[in-house]
C-alpha cells in the first residue's frame, strides 16, 4: 500500500461516535466517518461510495443534532486539509470549507478587510455557513460571496456563482448532490485597527450574552419576521426549562445547553417542547435552525 492509500485508510473510521464531532457533544455512531486528507482522496471516496448510501457533510458539528441511534450512512468531515486561505486580490480571498468562520474573521481583521466581522460570531465552518447562509449581528454569509467551489457525488468539482443558488434567511438551495469545498469572498478596505475593534466588540457582546462555556449548538430557532426567538421563549417563561440533562440556557433563551450527560433525545424533546409552548402562548410557530439527522436509540 502506497503512502497516499495508507493516509486515506487512516482517515476512514467505522462506527464512529458522533458525540466526538458535534458541539452539543451528543450523538450515536456513524456507520462510516471520513476526514479526507486531500481533494483526490475525497474524490476517490465519493466515487467508491455505493449510490444509495446516505451522505452527511459536517465541519465543527455546530447547528447539528445527531440522534442517539446514530447515522446509517457516511459522514464526511472537511477539516484542516480544507481550511486554507488564499488571497485573490486586495479585497478578495478564497477560503476553504473546513476553515472555522472565527479564523476567517481574524484573518480579515489582520488584513484590514471590512464586511466579514460578523463571522467572528458564527460558531461553525465556512462550509456550514455557506450551506445555511449563517449570520450573526446583522451580517449574513452570502452577502460577501462572489463564487463557490463545489464537489458532486460523482467526485467532479464545479465552479459556481451565487446565481446558481437560491439564498434566503438561513436557507440556501442549489444544485442537487453537490457540497461546498471553498468560497471566494469580497470585502472592503478599512484600517486593520478599525476591523479588529469591531470584531473585539462583537466577541465581548457574545461572551456577555451567550453560554459559551457550556456545550451548545448556537441559536436553536430562526428569528421570526420582525421579532426574536429568544424574546418569545423568554416571554413564555421557558428560560431554565430542562429535559433530562438538556436545558434552555438561563443566559440566552434561544440556546439549549448540555448540562453534562445529556442525550440527543433530551435535546430534541426540549426543542419540540419549546416550539409547542411558544406557539400556544403567542401564536408564533418557531422554526428550528438546527438540523436533526439519524435514528432514535
Amino acid at each position: 500500500m502506497n503512502a497516499a492509500a495508507e493516509q486515506t485508510r487512516a482517515a476512514l473510521r467505522h462506527n464512529e461516535p458522533m458525540a466526538r464531532h458535534t458541539s452539543w457533544r451528543v450523538g450515536g455512531p456513524a456507520d462510516t466517518y471520513f476526514e479526507p486528507p486531500d481533494l483526490p482522496a475525497l474524490q476517490a471516496f465519493l466515487v467508491d461510495l455505493p449510490a444509495g448510501t446516505p451522505l452527511l457533510w459536517i465541519g465543527l458539528g455546530s447547528n447539528l443534532l445527531v440522534r442517539d441511534g446514530g447515522f446509517r450512512g457516511a459522514v464526511v468531515c472537511l477539516g484542516k486539509s480544507f481550511a486554507a486561505i488564499e488571497p485573490l486580490g486586495e479585497t478578495r480571498l478564497r477560503a476553504g470549507a473546513g476553515l472555522p468562520c472565527a479564523k476567517l474573521a481574524q484573518h480579515c481583521g489582520r488584513q484590514g478587510l471590512a464586511g466579514g466581522e460578523f463571522l467572528a460570531g458564527v460558531p461553525g465552518t465556512v462550509g456550514g455557513a455557506l450551506a445555511m447562509n449563517a449570520g450573526a449581528h446583522g451580517g449574513e454569509t452570502w452577502q460577501c460571496v462572489q463564487a463557490v467551489r463545489t464537489i458532486g457525488r460523482d467526485g467532479v468539482v464545479h465552479q459556481r456563482t451565487p446565481a446558481d443558488f437560491r439564498v434566503a434567511y438561513r436557507s440556501v438551495s442549489g444544485p442537487v448532490d453537490e457540497w461546498f469545498l471553498a468560497a471566494e469572498f469580497g470585502f472592503e478596505h478599512a484600517p486593520p485597527s478599525q476591523v479588529q475593534a469591531a470584531i473585539h466588540a462583537l466577541l465581548r457582546r457574545r461572551a456577555a450574552t451567550q453560554p459559551l462555556r457550556q456545550a451548545n449548538a448556537g441559536s436553536v430557532f430562526r428569528n421570526p419576521p420582525g421579532d426574536h426567538a429568544a424574546r418569545l421563549i423568554e416571554a413564555t417563561g421557558l428560560k431554565g426549562l430542562t429535559r433530562g440533562r438538556a436545558q434552555v440556557s438561563e443566559r440566552h433563551a434561544n440556546f439549549i445547553v448540555n448540562l453534562g450527560g445529556a442525550r440527543a433525545a433530551d435535546i430534541e424533546a426540549l426543542i419540540d417542547d419549546v416550539q409547542a409552548r411558544v406557539e400556544a402562548a403567542t401564536g408564533v410557530r418557531l422554526e428550528p435552525e438546527v438540523r436533526r439527522v439519524g435514528e432514535a436509540a
